[in-house]
C-alpha cells in the first residue's frame, strides 16, 4: 500500500468490522484503485472523503416473523443498507438467500454506489436483504414472507429516498408481494419498487437489461480488439435471469453459447445452446440444468460448478453469484484461448482471478461497470413512473445500449487519465468515484 490515507482508512475498516470478509474484499479492490486519483486531488482526503464512503448512512436490520403452510412461525432476519445518497435516492436490490449477511450486504451496496454513478442517472447507493430461501416454498408462504418483510421497510422507502429492486431470489413474483404490501400500508401508487410488473408500472426490457446491458459492454470491449460477438464461443455461467438474456444477446449478435450452470452442475453443448429448453426448464417448470442434459442429446452434464470454466472458449460472463470464478479458473480461461470476460454477476471474479486477466491482457469487464445494465433500466422505470409513462421495448433498449457505451468510455477514459490504460476495473472505480465524491463536497460534511 503506497498511500497512507488509502492504508488508514482500510485497517480502519478492518477493525471495525471484523470478519465481513466480502465487504472488505470490495472495499479493498475500490480504493487500492483510487490510490493515484486521491494522490492527485487533495481535496478529497482533506473532506474526509474515503472514512465517510466506506461507512453506510444508515443500516437498519429487522425481524421478519411469518406463517408457513403449516400454520407454524418462521422467523428470518432482514435489512437494507442505505449507503450514499449523493447523487439520488438510495438504489439497489433485495436478494433472498440463506447466505446473506450484513457483509454480503455492505460489499453489495458499496458496490452499487459506484456503480450507479457510471449510469449517468440519479441514483445513490443501497442493498437489501433476507436469509429465506423462496426455493420450495409455495406461492402463499412467499407471499406471507413477503408481505412480512414490506411491514417493516416500507417505514424506510419512499420514490424519493430509497427505491430497491429485485436481486438473487427476488424476481417478478416477489416484488409484486412486496408492492401490493406497500401500497395497502402506505396507500399510495408510485415508483417505490423497480422491477414491477408491466400492469402496474414496470418497464418493458427491465427483465432482459442486466444480460442484455452486460453483452452490449463486452461488445465494446471487443471492438476495441477489433473484433465482436460474430462466430465467438461463450460460456455463461448460471441460469437465471441475468445468464439467460446475456445468453439470448450474444446469440442474436452471432455467438455460439456453449455452456451455462446453476448451483448444482454445468451443462456443455457443442452444438449450442438451445435457450427454448432453458428458459422452459429454469423460468416455467423451475427446474435443474441437469434436466436439459436429459433432453438435449447433444449436451452434457457435470456436477459441480467450477469445471465450467475448463471449457475452452473466446468469452467468459460469470453471470451466477460472488467469488464463483478464481485464479486456477482464470489460468485455465487464458490458457485456452479466451480474449473476453464480463462480469454479468456482482463481484463473481476473485482478486486472484482479476490479476490473472489483467497480467494477461484479457479485455475484462468488472460487474460494477458490465452489470449496470439492471440498474440502469430500473433507474429508466423510475423515471417512467415519474412521468406516468410507458415506453416501447425498443426505446429502452436503444438507451441502455447507449448507457453501456458511456460506461465503457467512461471507464476506459478514467483508466487512461490516471496511466492504466485498458484497465478497466481501475477505470470503472475512479470514474465512478470522482462523481460521488465531488457531489459529496458540494454538500458540505
Amino acid at each position: 500500500m503506497s498511500n497512507q490515507y488509502v492504508a488508514q482508512t482500510l485497517e480502519t475498516v478492518k477493525r471495525r468490522y471484523p470478519g465481513e470478509t466480502e465487504f472488505h474484499q470490495a472495499v479493498t479492490e475500490v480504493l487500492e484503485s483510487l490510490i493515484p486519483v486521491i494522490e492527485k486531488n487533495k481535496e478529497f482526503e482533506e473532506a474526509g472523503i474515503l472514512e465517510r464512503i466506506v461507512e453506510p448512512e444508515r443500516q437498519i436490520i429487522f425481524r421478519i416473523p411469518w406463517l408457513d403452510d403449516k400454520g407454524r412461525v418462521q422467523v428470518n432476519r432482514g435489512m437494507r443498507i442505505q449507503y450514499n445518497s449523493a447523487l439520488g435516492p438510495y438504489k439497489g436490490g433485495i436478494r433472498f438467500h440463506p447466505s446473506v449477511n450484513t457483509s454480503i450486504i455492505k460489499f453489495l451496496g458499496f458496490e452499487q454506489i459506484f456503480k450507479n454513478s457510471l449510469t449517468g442517472l440519479m441514483m445513490g447507493g443501497g442493498k437489501g436483504g433476507a436469509d429465506f430461501d423462496p426455493k420450495g416454498k409455495s406461492d402463499n408462504e412467499v407471499m406471507r414472507f413477503c408481505q412480512s418483510f414490506m411491514t417493516e421497510l416500507y417505514r424506510h422507502i419512499d420514490a424519493d429516498t430509497d427505491v430497491p429492486a429485485g436481486d438473487i431470489g427476488v424476481g417478478g413474483r416477489e416484488i409484486g408481494f412486496m408492492f401490493g404490501q406497500y401500497k395497502r400500508i402506505k396507500n399510495i401508487f408510485h415508483g417505490v419498487l423497480t422491477g414491477k410488473g408491466l400492469l402496474y408500472g414496470g418497464s418493458l426490457a427491465r427483465t432482459e437489461a442486466t444480460g442484455y446491458g452486460c453483452v452490449y459492454f463486452c461488445n465494446e470491449m471487443l471492438k476495441d480488439r477489433k473484433s465482436g460477438f460474430e462466430n465467438k464461443k461463450v460460456v455463461i455461467s448460471g441460469s437465471g435471469n441475468v445468464a439467460i438474456y446475456a445468453a439470448q444477446k450474444a446469440q442474436s449478435l452471432g455467438a455460439k453459447v456453449i455452456a451455462m450452470s446453476d448451483s448444482s452442475g454445468y451443462v456443455h453443448d457443442a452444438d449450442g445452446i438451445k435457450l427454448d429448453v432453458v428458459k422452459r426448464l429454469k423460468e416455467v417448470e423451475r427446474k435443474r440444468i441437469s434436466e436439459y442434459a436429459a433432453e438435449v442429446k447433444s449436451a452434457q452434464y457435470t456436477e459441480g460448478c467450477s469445471g465450467i470454466w475448463t471449457i475452452p472458449c473466446d468469452v467468459a460472463l460469470p453471470c451466477a453469484t460472488q467469488n464463483e470464478l478464481d485464479g486456477n479458473a482464470a489460468q485455465a480461461l487464458v490458457k485456452n484461448g479466451c480474449i473476453a470476460v464480463a462480469e454479468g454477476a456482482n463481484m463473481p471474479s476473485t482478486p486472484d482471478a482479476v490479476k490473472v486477466f489483467l497480467d494477461a491482457k484479457i479485455s475484462f469487464g468488472p460487474g460494477k461497470a458490465a452489470n449496470a445494465g439492471g440498474v440502469a433500466t430500473s433507474g429508466l422505470e423510475m423515471s417512467q413512473n415519474s412521468q406516468r409513462l410507458a415506453w416501447t421495448f425498443d426505446e429502452v433498449d436503444a438507451k441502455l445500449h447507449q448507457i453501456m457505451i458511456n460506461i465503457h468510455t467512461a471507464a476506459k477514459n478514467a483508466a487512461a487519465d490516471y496511466n492504466t490504460p485498458g484497465n478497466l476495473v481501475n477505470g470503472a472505480n475512479i470514474a465512478g468515484f470522482i462523481k460521488v465524491a465531488r457531489a459529496m463536497i458540494a454538500q458540505g460534511v
